[in-house]
């Protein structure tokens, strides 16, 4: 459930088609995103789930997996630790 709305932010920023992406997949070797992409990703991410994501967390966030486990552990948290 959160791999899908996951996949349908990003897939919506960097214009590619969500079933492309998968947990291996990462946002700048595999679908060619600038650090603008990956900061709409993350406020994507923060607005979709209700989530606050710590900016030193998001600058280690390189593929679709680590976003979906930051997303779980933060799920009925109000931030990620």
């Amino acid at each position: 459930m959160e791999f899908d709305k996951l996949r349908e932010i990003i897939a919506g920023v960097l214009s590619v088609d969500p079933n492309e992406i998968t947990e291996d997949t990462t946002f700048v070797e595999d679908l060619g995103a600038d650090s603008l992409d990956l900061f709409q990703i993350v406020m994507g991410i923060e607005e979709a789930f209700q989530i606050k994501v710590p900016p030193e967390q998001a600058e280690q966030i390189t593929r679709a997996g680590e976003a979906l486990q930051l997303i779980r552990q933060s799920v009925g948290g109000s931030e990620i630790k």
